[in-house]
């Protein structure tokens, strides 16, 4: 397997981490780093670097981001975001892989990158319903704009510094494996 290949991974599965805090935000700026030429696109998602894509992408990472400030209404997009996250990082995965087997390509990209989007979306969905339910709401704001923080973060460290984003995912997931259990062991 070659430095390029594994590179590829490592930015597939950083922004795929990073779809689990906002699910547009990493493809639109995958999109606008293909457009520029920065990161290759595999050669059937060359449509993610077209500026209908950019465009569109552009217009819904806003749209993501100004309704998450509104606390009813980012416990509903919530709902359907997990999903979305999974589908958005599998995107992201099979859109950047170099070099790789489809078979293989096709799986790092469901397991890892879908995977890893719906893991964090589902613990950050249930970071805001603890918010709605100890502040009525009145917090959410302050958890959405931390959450498209450490997507945006997480999003450039992927672009920038691939292997250092993939090392942070994979903390990020300890961590959350030792939260969660954690919460198993108390009693209810």
């Amino acid at each position: 397997m070659s430095i390029e290949t594994l590179i590829s991974i490592a930015l597939g599965v950083g922004l795929a981490a990073s779809s689990g805090f906002r699910v547009f935000l990493p493809l639109f700026a995958l999109s606008l780093s293909a457009y520029f030429g920065w990161w290759p696109l595999n050669d059937n998602w060359q449509w993610l670097a077209s500026p209908a894509a950019l465009t569109i992408l552009g217009v819904a990472t806003v749209a993501e981001v100004g309704a998450y400030l509104i606390p009813w209404l980012d416990n509903v997009l919530d709902s359907i975001a997990i999903p979305l996250a999974g589908v958005a990082g599998t995107v992201v995965m099979a859109s950047t892989v170099a070099d790789l087997n489809p078979a293989i390509t096709w799986t790092l990209a469901i397991i890892a990158g879908g995977g890893a989007a719906a893991a964090i979306k589902t613990g950050m969905g249930g970071t805001r319903l603890a918010s709605t339910a100890t502040t009525g709401g009145l917090a959410n704001p302050v958890v959405a704009v931390a959450e498209t923080g450490a997507g945006l973060v997480l999003t450039l460290l992927s672009l920038l510094l691939p292997v250092l984003a993939l090392v942070l995912v994979a903390g990020l997931g300890f961590w959350l494996l030792r939260l969660y259990r954690r919460r198993q062991q108390q009693p209810i």
